[in-house]
């Protein structure tokens, strides 16, 4: 189940709540161009500014729209074991496939508090779990070392999607994961050389606005076909950079806004772009005949 492209849905909002409406049309164009499975409530869903009613809202309403035809991860993870814990059982309970748990953010704790946290969210749930190591947002690395002790030590805990931007840990995860273990690449930029060592899948930002073409690239890549692969990386080079010309998931938004799927709307501090970086995204969407 655990492989292919997998979106990290944005969530639409509309003064100042929820947008179902579009939300339930993402859900449906997702699933109609190929989309491998779904990430509701990760960073670029805005889940940190998302109150818990609302998540448990968003999910039933996603849960019901998707109905098992492709994997749904919810991210849960906090810098709080408890929260953490308590939101892994709720994702569970309403459906979820797995949970997206990262490393705790601002704390920066040491690889062995890495460790326990991890073993102990494992040990207080019955989901399978997706470790989330991404340097940029928690300030800390999970090293391949710990990222291996903590598969081998807990056997639910299925995968990582791997955000550090370091292609030889990446690969050492791979040559010394436990059988069974998955990684899925956090870095749309680096999906292909990911992929081409030994990781199943992606879990994107790109795919928001150009699912169908994601969904090929890795299965390019899972086929082995990377002569195809090389071509759709190459082609993404320059969409994948300006989706990040501010924090994401800035950009992705308003792309889908220029895109007449969305509103324009963010919840502080998220904000929008500044006018120098929506002329650089119009452009570049204009260039991939998006808009």
């Amino acid at each position: 189940m655990l492989q292919g492209s997998f979106v990290a849905l944005v969530t639409p909002f509309k003064h100042g709540e929820i947008d179902y409406t579009a939300l339930e049309k993402l859900i449906y164009w997702h699933l109609e161009e190929g989309t491998d499975g779904f990430v509701l409530l990760g960073t670029t869903g805005e889940s940190a500014a998302i109150a818990s009613d609302e998540k448990e809202a968003l999910l039933r309403f996603c849960l019901q729209r998707i109905n098992h035809k492709v994997p749904v991860v919810v991210g849960t993870g906090t810098n709080n074991l408890h929260h953490t814990i308590a939101q892994t059982k709720k994702a569970r309970e309403l459906g979820a496939d797995y949970a997206l748990v990262l490393v705790p953010y601002y704390i920066k704790p040491t690889q062995q508090g890495m460790f326990e946290f991890f073993s102990e969210v494992h040990n207080k749930t019955d989901i399978p779990i997706i470790m989330y190591n991404i340097l940029g947002r928690t300030g800390v690395n999970m090293t391949a070392a710990t990222t291996v002790r903590i598969a081998k030590a807990n056997p639910r805990i299925v995968g990582i999607k791997e955000a550090s931007n370091m292609i030889v840990q990446a690969a050492e995860i791979v040559r010394d994961a436990p059988e069974g273990f998955v990684c899925m690449s956090g870095e749309d930029g680096i999906n292909m050389p990911l992929m081409a060592s030994g990781f199943k899948g992606t879990i994107s930002v790109t795919a928001n606005i150009l699912p169908k073409l994601m969904h090929e690239h890795i299965k390019a890549c899972l086929d082995g076909d990377f002569a195809t692969a090389l071509k759709q990386h190459q082609y993404l080079i320059k969409i994948n950079q300006h989706l990040f010309v501010e924090t994401s998931p800035i950009p992705v938004k308003e792309a889908l806004h220029m895109m007449g799927m969305i509103d324009n709307e963010f919840r502080l501090p998220m904000c929008p772009l500044q006018e120098s970086s929506r002329v650089i995204l119009k452009q570049t969407l204009k260039e991939y005949k998006l808009i």
